[in-house]
């Protein structure tokens, strides 16, 4: 083949870094959003806690994450599920500084990198260590399980709904934990851009490969694409879960990578070696590992 586009599928505002770096590295990389991010224009029904009681809706910053700041200083953890968690929760801190002695739970770089760029101070990030071979709360857990957690109060900032395993992890090693939902995760509005990327990925397959970093995202993509078929597709996962999702809507050939841009950039090389040789204009596997 003579050429290869990767495809991108993360929230817009992480894509499009994302994007830059993978197209500085000599990656034909293209943006295509497979998860929306909207704000929460009002609190809901038990976002902090089992008590929460409702509050007038709060134009872009929900009540309830105002309120999260005023009990930043009892914490222990405050652990935050993704880039976009950390920016909607600090766009409601109206400019408070971090508590030196809570810690902040990362379960990646971008995560991390936003919780620096907000202001917390890097003593108190906690995150997966450099031998982690996946980035996810059990990987994070293998950073916090050596504390002593009874009594602790922790508060996860995250999406509406999520895995729960952290904490469930978290309470029964004696914390209590709560929620609060930052963002609210929709089906996107795709740009004219990006239906006909869409548009052409489905007309030729073989010619695209993904690159899943959520579930969500894959499970989002039928529901643009309902006609699509992607069995000549390659795709890239960042974790068996995702690369799950991924086979669930008719990827035959993946992936699952380790954390970070350069195995991305060292799977799609081989990607590009095999098209070289006709064998993905064929759909065959490169690579592929079982989940």
């Amino acid at each position: 083949r003579k050429f290869m586009r990767l495809i991108v599928t993360r929230p817009i505002a992480q894509a499009e870094p994302a994007v830059a770096e993978l197209r500085a590295l000599g990656v034909d990389a293209h943006a295509l959003p497979l998860i929306g991010i909207e704000a929460l224009a009002q609190a809901s029904p038990g976002e902090v806690g089992a008590q929460s009681v409702a509050v007038p809706a709060v134009p872009a910053v929900p009540a309830a994450l105002q309120r999260s700041w005023a009990t930043l200083p009892e914490r222990r953890l405050v652990m935050f599920v993704s880039a976009n968690a950390v920016a909607r929760f600090f766009a409601g801190g109206g400019g408070a500084v971090w508590p030196p002695h809570t810690l902040a739970g990362s379960t990646g770089p971008g995560t991390t990198a936003a919780l620096l760029a907000a202001g917390v101070p890097p003593a108190c990030v906690r995150e997966p260590g450099p031998e982690a071979g996946r980035l996810d709360s059990e990987a994070l857990w293998q950073r916090l399980r050596s504390l002593d957690w009874r009594g602790s109060k922790v508060l996860i900032v995250r999406g509406e709904g999520g895995r729960d395993w952290l904490a469930e992890t978290l309470r029964a090693a004696g914390a209590q934990v709560e929620h609060v939902a930052a963002y609210r995760r929709t089906l996107p509005r795709l740009s004219p851009s990006e239906a006909a990327l869409l548009a052409a990925a489905e007309a030729d397959p073989a010619g695209h490969a993904w690159h899943f970093s959520s579930s969500e995202a894959a499970h989002n993509l039928p529901k643009l694409a309902p006609a699509g078929g992607w069995r000549a597709s390659f795709a890239f996962a960042t974790h068996p879960r995702i690369g799950e999702a991924a086979r669930a809507i008719g990827f035959v050939h993946l992936q699952v990578l380790a954390p970070g841009l350069t195995a991305l950039r060292q799977a799609w090389s081989a990607l590009l070696q095999s098209a070289a040789q006709g064998r993905p204009a064929e759909g065959a596997p490169i690579q592929s590992r079982p989940l």
